[in-house]
């Protein structure tokens, strides 16, 4: 990396590429929240085809995220991100062009391949344009882009579809996807090769373990898996839990706390990372997190919903990208994509497989009790943290480069 690139994290490439991440979660989030509308209005569908709809993206997402580290090492990072991303604004397209359920569904199946692979890619790019010594900062901004997208997306799709066409709701989204990967042209692209032995070069062709998971961040992707299994209980049912409580009208607010709350601590958590080390923000990320969940397990007014926005925005807004930058930070350069995409796909089953258990949970015991639950898994997951990475993390990243 250049003496350039030290020099500033706030440097050229680096605000491309959170200007490129920004609107592809953008994108994606408001299309999370309309489509289940266009099925049912536009489509004719059910909520249960609206939820098959969303699940095919994500179990095409997840089955191809093992398999995204190993693409981007024989590719290179340049090619996986520029065609990855080409298809997936092709993909973005076609929605316009949607004339029944299965062929949204066929589209969507296939449309959460390239999201996988573009997502993974991302990181690994953005973190060479990261100084060495702000890593916790500039992950910490990276992440946030991402989170910004849960605000834009759906505030973006809901204001337009009250005056415009789905049609013309897809064609700006297409646009928006479509001009976050110009940003992609913009990035002078590093590549980093790792040497090979004989042996690993004779058996290149072969696919072998080690092409699929990076054992070394098994545990920190575990924390983050139990950290998305908490968090699905918010983003899946938040909104059914308020319509409940008749504080329906509330919950777009809920999501604006949620992301402000995020933005004014995320200078202070990033420096503090970067000082003191992981733990230092971790640990009482996780406590915000389980405070907040908490707090909205006795929802009564649209002030508690607030509050525990406050806190969750702090929480876990804190705390996915520490753990995402330990994860990095404990592989060298030339492993970092398949760092990612085990990290990715274990939080990505947690999202999944959360997102359904949540539903049983509440169905049979009540949302209070299932956020409650949720509460105690946080502080179980904080004991995860401590017992299998705090103390590991120095002597990990010790060899990391």
């Amino acid at each position: 990396m250049t003496t350039q690139h030290q020099a500033s994290l706030w440097n050229k490439s680096f605000v491309f590429c959170l200007c490129n991440n920004l609107f592809l979660f953008s994108y994606y989030f408001a299309l999370l929240t309309i489509l289940p509308i266009y099925i049912m209005k536009e489509l004719g569908g059910s909520i249960q085809q609206a939820g098959m709809a969303l699940t095919l993206f994500l179990v095409s997402s997840i089955a191809i995220r093992p398999f995204s580290g190993m693409i981007i090492e024989r590719f290179g990072k340049a090619n996986s991100v520029r065609i990855s991303g080409f298809i997936f604004v092709v993909f973005s397209l076609s929605y316009l062009w949607i004339d029944s359920m299965w062929t949204l569904l066929v589209i969507r199946f296939l449309h959460g391949f390239w999201f996988s692979i573009l997502t993974t890619v991302n990181v690994p790019i953005v973190n060479d344009y990261i100084p060495e010594h702000r890593k916790g900062e500039g992950m910490g901004y990276f992440v946030m882009s991402t989170n910004l997208g849960v605000v834009i997306g759906p505030f973006l799709a809901l204001s337009m579809i009250q005056f415009s066409s789905f049609s013309t709701l897809f064609a700006v989204l297409a646009f928006l996807v479509a001009v976050g990967y110009i940003f992609t042209w913009l990035v002078q692209i590093q590549e980093h090769v790792q040497l090979k032995s004989s042996d690993q070069a004779s058996h290149s062709a072969a696919i072998q373990w080690r092409d699929v998971i990076e054992t070394r961040v098994l545990a920190i992707s575990f924390v983050a898996l139990l950290t998305a299994f908490a968090y699905s209980s918010v983003m899946s049912f938040i909104t059914a839990y308020a319509e409940l409580k008749h504080l329906l009208a509330y919950t777009s607010i809920f999501f604006i706390v949620f992301a402000v709350s995020m933005l004014i601590v995320r200078p202070w958590v990033g420096k503090v990372y970067d000082r003191k080390g992981p733990s230092a923000v971790i640990y009482p990320s996780f406590i915000c997190f389980a405070i907040g969940l908490v707090v909205v397990s006795f929802l009564t007014n649209q002030w508690v919903l607030w509050i525990s926005a406050v806190f969750m925005g702090i929480g876990y807004g804190s705390v996915f990208p520490c753990l995402q930058t330990v994860a990095i930070q404990t592989v060298e350069k030339a492993r970092m994509g398949h760092a990612i995409s085990t990290f990715f796909a274990l939080f990505d089953i947690g999202l999944a497989v959360g997102s359904v258990i949540m539903g049983v949970l509440i169905a049979y015991f009540g949302f209070q009790a299932t956020y409650l639950f949720c509460a105690v898994m946080v502080l179980f997951t904080l004991w995860m943290y401590r017992l299998f990475v705090a103390n590991q993390f120095k002597r990990s990243a010790l060899g990391a480069e």
